[in-house]
């Protein structure tokens, strides 16, 4: 059994499990419908691991969920958070992915990054996360067969490419939709909004293609993933096909996600945090 401890300050104590191991004390940037979900599996329970800080944009807003908690985390400001935690998750917009991960690898902490295609613009958190001792984490998120593209890449990969559809509303607002004027609210049939790189997409899209990017760095690269984009009236969930052509195998994968409460967000998209959160302390681990 595993025991928390709070003290007299309000900050979480490093205690231990049954296994003498300490705890990983983990802190949430953002609390939408993915950092919500992670809270409360946190506060469930995961093997090792303990839900230490939350930093909020309006901490009142969010306050009767927290009041809700079980033990109920530390409110802290974003730079805060890497002295409060061992593992900072990012579960905010993609423009503070910097302000939430660069202090938590300074400090040499792990930092899962949920947002990763703004990861791209900040590359060189990769590099000071390596001279610091930190870890930037990137979750499978709403895709399938990461692990599949991971084994490939250590051979060689020919080519990777992905075709989402996704519904009206997952797409809205979209920066590539907006600068190009595209009308997507009265479409009666799929319509192919972009073709081109996993770089160029996270640009365009950079609320709903956080996916490409995942693919893009367990495999060839975000230069060489090609992506297209559809909007398609037809669907009711985000839907993507992976196809990939290795030395070592060819083999396709698609899956549909349920949207969540934000409908550019794939309700398993929160699901596979919490599993690589599970994955840091667990006594077996299944996969690679």
């Amino acid at each position: 059994m595993i025991r928390y401890d709070i003290n007299p300050a309000g900050k979480w104590d490093a205690m231990t499990d049954q296994r003498g191991q300490s705890e990983l004390r983990v802190a949430i940037a953002g609390l939408g419908s993915i950092g919500t979900k992670i809270a409360t599996a946190l506060d469930q329970g995961i093997e090792g691991l303990a839900l230490s800080a939350v930093a909020v944009r309006d901490p009142a807003k969010h306050q009767a969920f927290l009041d809700g908690l079980r033990r109920p985390p530390q409110v802290l400001s974003l730079d805060q958070l890497g002295d409060a935690a061992d593992i900072v998750v990012e579960c905010a917009p993609s423009s503070q992915l910097r302000a939430i991960v660069e202090p938590a690898v300074k400090r040499g902490k792990a930092a899962v990054v949920v947002s990763v295609g703004g990861l791209l613009d900040n590359f060189d958190l990769v590099d000071l996360a390596r001279a610091n001792g930190g870890r930037i984490l990137v979750p499978t998120g709403a895709l399938i067969g990461l692990d599949a593209v991971n084994a490939a890449a250590v051979g060689t990969i020919h080519s990777v490419r992905m075709v989402t559809r996704k519904p009206i509303d997952g797409l809205k607002g979209a920066p590539f939709i907006v600068k190009n004027d595209i009308d997507i609210d009265n479409l009666r049939e799929p319509l192919k909004l972009f073709e081109g790189t996993a770089r160029e997409a996270a640009k365009g899209f950079p609320a709903n293609l956080n996916v490409a990017v995942a693919l893009s760095l367990a495999g060839v690269g975000p230069d060489r993933t090609m992506v297209q984009i559809w909007a398609d009236p037809t669907v009711t969930r985000n839907v993507h096909r992976i196809e990939v052509e290795a030395d070592s195998a060819r083999f396709s994968m698609s899956i549909e996600n349920i949207p969540s409460d934000n409908p550019k967000t794939g309700l398993i998209t929160a699901l596979s945090v919490i599993a690589l959160l599970r994955k840091q302390r667990a006594t077996l681990c299944v996969g690679t």
